[in-house]
């Protein structure tokens, strides 16, 4: 079984990019509109995974707005803020909340070129008390107009290309797969090249081949 080379060449490219070290957690943001556009963002920024709490029984849905980008990034859903929050400071991020709070400090105000995370809630409630409390620093996106909010997918927007903008400038965008362990890529590189049989393979608790520079195994 093969893939077509330059199916295989575009799969590469595209996971070349792909960073760990840069994420969201979005909490409470249920209607599939908002969640399959911050999803679609973070496929062009090049995120690999993102971060979702949802309550018990709630259930992800994606609309033609995620252009099929929740196949490419991995959603990691969480029950709870406090879950979400231990695993990701766990895993060596910082965490930025999006918030008009006294101790909000403008966006442009931080580094974003190692782990980073940004937490963003509902446009209409914001992030709760609770998720609040437990964010290592809260910051704000100036505006000019009346209405002092925007999209939550909007917010994700500029926040993750404002890291990117960073880390660009800094040399330290990924282009050859080294935002990415070697286990983790080799296992993606399977997945998105073939999804199907890898879905097999992990229901057999099999192994998955290695891929040679064609894409056959």
């Amino acid at each position: 079984m093969s893939i077509l080379p330059r199916r295989f060449e575009r799969i590469k490219n595209v996971l070349n990019c792909r960073m760990q070290n840069l994420t969201v957690l979005v909490e409470d943001v249920n209607k599939p509109h908002n969640l399959s556009a911050i999803l679609r963002t973070c496929d062009a920024a090049g995120v690999f995974e993102a971060n979702f709490i949802s309550k018990k029984n709630i259930v992800k849905t994606f609309n033609s707005t995620a252009q099929g980008s929740q196949k490419w990034v991995n959603l990691n859903t969480h029950e709870s803020p406090i879950s979400a929050i231990s695993e990701l400071k766990q895993k060596g991020f910082k965490l930025y909340g999006t918030s008009l709070n006294n101790e909000s400090i403008d966006y442009r105000n931080f580094d974003y070129s190692e782990n980073t995370c940004f937490v963003l809630g509902a446009e209409k409630w914001g992030l709760s008390d609770e998720l609040r409390s437990m964010v290592d620093q809260s910051i704000f996106i100036p505006m000019r107009g009346m209405v002092q909010s925007l999209n939550v997918s909007v917010a994700a927007s500029i926040l993750l290309f404002e890291a990117i903008r960073q880390r660009k400038s800094k040399g330290k965008l990924p282009a050859n797969g080294e935002g990415l362990n070697e286990n983790e890529y080799q296992k993606t590189l399977f997945e998105w090249s073939y999804p199907e049989l890898a879905s097999i393979y992990k229901k057999s608790g099999k192994t998955y081949p290695k891929l040679n520079e064609g894409g056959e195994f």
